[in-house]
């Protein structure tokens, strides 16, 4: 009788090629992802919380009252305690009476952070950057440069990227449609699409979860660096 033989289960790891592409708009060349950056599997629970987490952080309260112990006046009992026939009060700065103090309203002191774990933020991240990736919202551009702040010329760059199949709304949708991640700062392209309101520019080390969220397209410059700086986000 034969013994059965076992056979060990390879693990073959999946391989993602994106196309690059340049100002103008020609595919230029192509790039390897990893599945660290860009193969998470969707987790909406994570990016729920995180999300909820981030946007509590960031929140800055304007409303404020004042409370009982904060207006004017009230030094002086208004009116005896007995034998007037009228309700007993013991000051005006009662919030029963107009001028009073507010009841729990609102307070601008009110401290709304949340707090996350690193990794947490970390991975949800690039759970979202995956999963755009997967719908095809993520285009990688070699190379943004300007010689000069010129948002005729940056929105050009917006027109001719839009050639692209999928990308056909990155100039033409009128609110979030990109968030353009950098590989280092340039003061002449962040100028150059400061004037588009649709388009925000940032670094890569920069981009949240929020950015992620928020715009519609995420434009990649300089993938190889700009991918080096999302994989060291976990």
């Amino acid at each position: 009788m034969k013994t059965p033989t076992t056979k060990t289960a390879k693990t073959v790891k999946k391989t993602m090629e994106a196309s690059i592409y340049d100002m103008k708009g020609a595919q230029v060349g192509s790039a390897t992802l990893s599945d660290k950056a860009f193969g998470q599997a969707w987790n909406a629970d994570l990016v729920h919380q995180v999300m909820l987490s981030m946007m509590s952080t960031a929140r800055q309260p304007i409303a404020h009252t004042k409370t009982r112990g904060e207006v004017r006046g009230g030094g002086k009992k208004p009116w005896r305690q007995k034998g007037t026939g009228r309700a007993r009060h013991g000051s005006t700065r009662s919030p029963l009476w107009v001028g009073g103090g507010v009841a729990h309203g609102p307070r601008n002191d009110k401290n709304y952070d949340r707090k996350i774990n690193k990794t947490m933020k970390a991975k949800a991240f690039l759970v979202a950057l995956s999963k755009k990736w997967k719908d095809g919202e993520v285009l990688f551009v070699d190379s943004l440069s300007f010689k000069t702040p010129k948002t005729a010329e940056a929105r050009a760059s917006l027109v001719a990227l839009a050639k692209t199949k999928g990308f056909e709304r990155l100039a033409t949708k009128p609110k979030n449609a990109a968030f353009i991640a950098l590989a280092k700062k340039d003061a002449n392209v962040e100028k150059s699409f400061r004037n588009i309101g649709s388009v925000v520019v940032d670094e890569t080390r920069n981009m949240n979860l929020l950015d992620l969220l928020r715009h519609t397209f995420i434009v990649i410059e300089n993938p190889v660096e700009s991918v080096k700086v999302i994989e060291n986000k976990i």
